[in-house]
Order: C-alpha cells, then structure tokens, then sequence
C-alpha cells in the first residue's frame, strides 16, 4: 500500500515541499484506515458516550469508567484479524497483549480478558486449523502474563473463511488517583521508550490492516505480523505498576499500529505539542535498521512515557529492575513533531495534521433487504439435533478450558454462563462481564441484528443479577467501497447506537476493522460488543435446581429470521420484531430484578439456537425439565431480551415482572431429562445425550 496521489497532494500542499520518504510512509500508516477511520468516522457521531459514570470516553487507549468515587475500571477493545489469518497463533497472541498495554496506558491493572471469535464453517480443515491455532496463541498469552480470559465467544460462518476475527477486550482496576493519559502534559518532559527491543517485524502492519487481504497473505504478508514475548510483557506489566505507583508517568501510550511513529505523534498531538526525537536512541535488536524501520516497527512490549527531567534517571532504574531495556529518545516540544537520523531530519510535520488530517471518504451504500417468510415443515427430532450440536450454539469448553480463567483469584462466576463474575472488593461490588456478536443475525438484518447484539449483551448482565455500566464496540466490516458491504456496516452501526441509546449503557470506546475482504468475499458485518456492569446483589446460576417451575420472562419477536433453526432445515423469514426502546429498557431491568431475587434459583438467556438450547444448556445430571412450547417458532426463535426463570414463587415473578410477559414453560424433573412437546409433537432427551449432541467442538478436534 502507498500513500494515494490525493493523499500526497495534500500531505504537499500543508508542508509546502514534496515529503521524505520516511513522513510519506509515516503518512501512509498513519492516514490508513486502520489508524485514521476514514470510512467510519463520519458515522461514529452516532454513538453516545457519556453519562456520570464515564471519566474518560472514546479517543484515548481506553475507556476510564467509575465503579465508586475512587475506585475506577479500564474497557478496551482491538481486533487482530489480518494478523490471525497470516498467522494465527502470533496474531491472536499480540492482539492480547496490544489490548494489556492498552490498560496500562491508563494506569490500570489488567484483570480480565475477553476473546470474540470467527471462523468460517467448522466443517472446513482451514477454519479448524486457524481455529486451533488462534486459541492457542491467546492461552499461551494470556496465561503466561497471568490475566485471566473470562468470557467471550466463538462463532463460524462461510463468509469467514478467507478472513477470520479475533476481537480481544481487556478489563483493569485502578483507584481515581493512579488515572494516566495519553495526552503530553508539558514540553521539556522526555520521551521515554520503555520494554522490549526494536525490530523488524510488524513493518507496515496498520497498512497491512487497511487492505483487503490477498490470495497469498499467508506467506507474502508474514513480515507484517508482530511477535510477541509474554514474559516479556509480564514483566512491563509489573514495572508499569510500579511507574505510577511512584507517581513517574505523566502521560503514555503503549506502542501498537504504525509503532513509535504513531504513539509518539498521537502523544504529542493529543497535548497540542510537538516532539523531538532522535531515531538511533531507540535500543534495537537488528542491526543496520533505517529510519522508517524503526518510527513503524510494531514490535511487541514496548511503551512511550512522558517523563519529567528529574525522574528520567528513576524510570530507567525501574525498567533494568525489571530487566527491560529503557531508552530517553527525546523530549516533548513547542512546534513540529520532529524525527533525526544520522544527525538529519528525515521527519519535520506538524503533529495534529499527521494525527488528525486524514480526509475522511464519502462512500456509496445500498441498504439490504428483508427475507419473508417461507418456512418449511419442522421434524422435531431432527431440528432439535441440528441446532443443539450446531458448532455455534454447541459448548465452547473446548475453547475456555485452554484458558487459565481463575489466576488473579477474582473470578466468581468462570466461563460458560451469561456473563462472567468478577470480585472487586475495592469497591465492594462484583463486576459482571460479557461479549460477543451473531454474525447469522447481522448477515439476516444489519440494523436489527445489531440492535439485538446490543440487546442481548445487557441481557446476559441482567440475569447474572447486574445493571450493564458500559460497553465499547469493535466494528467489523467487509471493503467499505463496496455499496451493499458498507450499507450492512452502516447498518450495524445505527443499529447498536440506537439500542444502547434505548439502555442507557454508554458507548465509550472502540475499534473499527474494515477491509475484512477477501477472494472469498466480504465478511458479514459483525458488530462485537463487550459490556460491563454492576452486581451488587445475589446472581443466580444458569443450572436447574430442582426446586422451582419454569417460566420464559420477555417479549418475544415471532420469527426466525437469522436462526441457527434456518441453517439446517432451510426456509427464510424475517428477522424477530424487536420490543420498543422503552420496553426493551423496561425487560433489562425487569431481568436484574427476577434473576435478584430470593425466589430465582436459575435463570438464563434466550439467544442463540433459541429456547431449545437454553433449555438443553440449564439440564443436569441431576435435574431435568418437562416443557411445552406453541410452537416451533417458539421454541427456536432467537429473540434477545428473554430468560428462562426457575422461581419457587410464581406469584413474585409475575409481580415482579409488571408489563414485561411471563409464559409458563413446565416444571423441573428428577429424571435428568428434558421432555419437549410442541405443537402435537414430543421428543425427550437424557442429560447425557443433549451433553454428547453440545460436545462437537471437543468430539471433533481433541
């Protein structure tokens, strides 16, 4: 990729001479899509970002959200697609450790990961392959630095075979008092290069974002991937910790896409400052490295401190303790952001025109259109079957067993429910978790489906007994100059703005990714939320106790639209009728409230694969379930904002829930098995075989 003649005539006309080669590639990078959201920025207006809760939104390298007056959290997302195709395993693992250092920047300590996940069809040895390879770059990652993966999902879809995602959250902790930005505070503080030494790989690797990726990336695009070292990164965790312990930083930024050049510029720019930085200060690892070498390497473990005079010497000191390598490679400035090589500038730009004058496209787009409805005629044994061992509504224990999900002693509720728990006795609450997206639901309805992403997000923090605080977003899409591939994007962005609007849950960061593109073709538009939100009363588990009767609480939407049901046994229809913003406002709160109470024993969400998985998932081996259902569109419909309740008081639940509708589904059994009647027709399933029907991804890939 090379800097557009457009591009160059304006980087000309500011500069008022032709660019050096190392400010036009400095350009190329930083003006690429990855970096400057040139497709997507017009559109982000539409998120809100604030409320009393939010210290600090969009725009920084993470979010800053207060859980008490001085006890705050960190949220922040990335994706890390291209990298995983070329190579899954180095591309899943420094996208965590991108996100980390993310958290650090803000003075926070990590304290959980998410990891959102999409493959092409599981049936393909391809999406198996990338599949096995991305899991096991973010274990071996996240376990060494020893921040536990907590939530998350694993999705697979045809249309991303050629392109997978990998969409890595990141939560930390941090009192009011340690909170650090990256905007420059001062100029004389010094810049200071904290971490890892400075290579070759990454060359280019937000350029490499911004393309659609080629037949032969896997091998052509290798130099692009970053490598990464945990226990490196360990290491600057801890040292980190101990810079704001001392009060040294006063303002950082982790070093990630277009490396020292873009977080250095960022820095200054941010401030309304300039920089001088001296490009042979920075320690290196390989010999004979030029100037654009080293201002865009991304290499991995590395952070950029603004520092004053008098505690340069004690930073340094800090960084050997911890055996890492340090640098002092200039100081914050009035004027231009300046870089020298060799004793000559090779870059002299003003820095907010480098971070901030990337013009922004204005881009054609063709909504999509809506199926009707053509269903077929349902065998109820054999649509059961189908959907409960369908690779996206099957178990993920093959996926989060792999994970280490209880280091750091924080982690009350593990993976495989709603949400994940984790303690935060600092603020005497618990933090609910969660994330994801349904790829068959956007590719159905991108406006709907994103609305019902966002639904469904709170509504998996609502039956852990939570209220959702916020939430930031990872945007992916297929090539934005593509009509109906920027339409369906459009469409998730509207769709996701406007149902965090309707639940008050604040949109305070994110990542977009386009070009997921391919010589199989666009992706689906995937909007990938992670949310968060406070527990601070009981939180019902997902399983049957054995104690209560069950009954489905939520407004259903009365098609199968965008359901796994469809997948299987063929047909169309429209995407469900999702409840009005205050009705859907009114079932979240209606959910925390149910799954809060002393007569809720189970409660879990309604989504993917519909109310027969939910059911599938609550049966033990101890408990089991007799359930009738209408219908087949009820029992398979994927409408967000509903749970299944087990309650010992029947009474209080439909007091409780007021104008939110409450159907009775059956009662609990002691025969371990779940007994299905719909419409005339009846099947029943012991624990065992509905287990051995979720278990594919395990049966098929250990």
């Amino acid at each position: 990729m090379t800097l557009s003649d457009a591009d160059r005539d304006l980087v000309v006309a500011e500069l008022g001479r032709d660019p050096t080669p190392a400010e036009e590639i400095l350009f190329e990078n930083l003006w690429s899509e990855h970096c400057a959201y040139r497709s997507s920025r017009p559109l982000l207006s539409a998120f809100d970002s604030e409320g009393d809760q939010v210290v600090i939104g969009p725009g920084d390298d993470a979010a800053v959200v207060a859980l008490d007056d001085d006890t705050y959290i960190t949220l922040g997302i990335e994706s890390h697609n291209h990298p995983s195709y070329v190579d899954p395993y180095d591309g899943a693992a420094t996208g965590v450790g991108g996100i980390v250092r993310d958290t650090l920047s803000m003075g926070a300590y990590p304290i959980a990961l998410a990891d959102c996940l999409y493959f092409g069809d599981f049936d393909r040895e391809h999406s198996r392959y990338l599949l096995d390879g991305v899991v096991e770059g973010i274990a071996d990652y996240g376990n060494a630095i020893g921040v536990p993966t907590v939530t998350g999902s694993t999705s697979f879809h045809e249309n991303y075979e050629g392109n997978p995602l990998v969409n890595v959250a990141c939560v930390g902790l941090l009192s009011a008092d340690r909170l650090v930005t990256a905007e420059a505070q001062k100029a004389g503080n010094k810049l200071v290069l904290v971490g890892s030494s400075t290579g070759r790989d990454g060359l280019g690797g937000a350029s490499f974002a911004s393309e659609d990726l080629a037949e032969d990336a896997e091998t052509e695009d290798r130099p692009a991937v970053q490598v990464g070292d945990p226990y490196t990164e360990k290491l600057l965790i801890e040292c980190n910790e101990a810079l704001i312990d001392e009060e040294l930083v006063e303002s950082a930024r982790d070093l990630g896409a277009a490396g020292l050049g873009g977080a250095s510029s960022e820095l200054v720019a941010k401030g309304g400052f300039g920089a001088e930085i001296d490009l042979e200060k920075v320690h290196q690892r390989e010999p004979n490295m030029n100037a654009f070498e080293i201002l865009l390497s991304e290499s991995q473990e590395r952070m950029c401190y603004e520092v004053t005079p008098e505690n340069v010497e004690r930073v340094q000191e800090l960084a050997a303790r911890f055996d890492l390598g340090s640098a002092v490679i200039g100081e914050v400035v009035e004027g231009n952001y300046v870089c020298t090589f060799d004793g000559e500038p090779v870059v002299d730009v003003p820095p907010e025109f480098l971070a901030e004058g990337a013009p922004m496209n204005d881009l054609d787009s063709v909504e999509p259109v809506s199926a009707e409805r053509d269903l077929p005629a349902f065998d109820l044994e054999d649509a059961f079957e189908a959907v409960v061992s369908d690779p996206n509504t099957a178990s993920k224990r093959w996926v989060y067993r792999q994970y280490d999900h209880e280091v750091g002693l924080r982690t009350a509720r593990r993976p495989g429910d709603d949400a994940a728990l984790l303690d935060v006795p600092e603020a005497d609450t618990k933090l609910a978790f969660t994330g994801g997206a349904d790829p068959n639901w956007t590719t159905a309805a991108p406006y709907d489906g994103a609305r019902a992403v966002a639904f469904e997000n709170a509504t998996n923090l609502a039956a852990k007994g939570a209220s959702p605080l916020a939430t930031v977003d990872c945007l992916n899409g297929g090539n934005p100059e593509k009509p109906d591939v920027y339409g369906g994007f459009k469409g998730i962005v509207d769709g996701l703005a406007d149902m965090c609007r309707a639940l008050s849950v604040p949109v305070v960061g994110g990542n977009v990714s386009l070009y997921n593109d391919s010589v199989s073709g666009p992706i689906p538009p995937t909007p990938t939320l992670a949310m968060v939100g406070k527990a601070d009363g009981s939180s019902p588990g997902l399983s049957l106790s054995g104690e209560g009767d069950l009954f489905l609480v939520g407004f259903d939407g009365g098609a199968l639209g965008g359901s796994a049901v469809l997948e299987h046994v063929g047909g169309s229809d429209a995407f469900p009728a999702l409840p009005e913003d205050a009705d859907a406002a009114t079932a979240v709160e209606t959910i925390r409230t149910v799954a809060a109470d002393e007569s809720t024993v189970a409660v879990h969400d309604v989504s993917h694969g519909g109310l027969a998985v939910a059911l599938a998932e609550m049966v033990t081996d101890e408990v089991g379930a007799d359930v009738s259902v209408a219908d087949y569109v009820s029992l398979f419909e994927e409408t967000p904002g509903r749970v299944v309740v087990e309650t010992t008081d029947e009474a209080a639940l439909r007091d409780l829930a007021g104008d939110v509708p409450v159907v009775e589904l059956g009662a609990t059994t002691d025969d371990a098995t779940l007994s299905l009647a719909v419409d005339g027709d009846e099947v029943a399933y012991g624990a065992a075989d509905i287990a051995d029907l979720r278990d594919v991804l395990a049966r098929e890939l250990d």
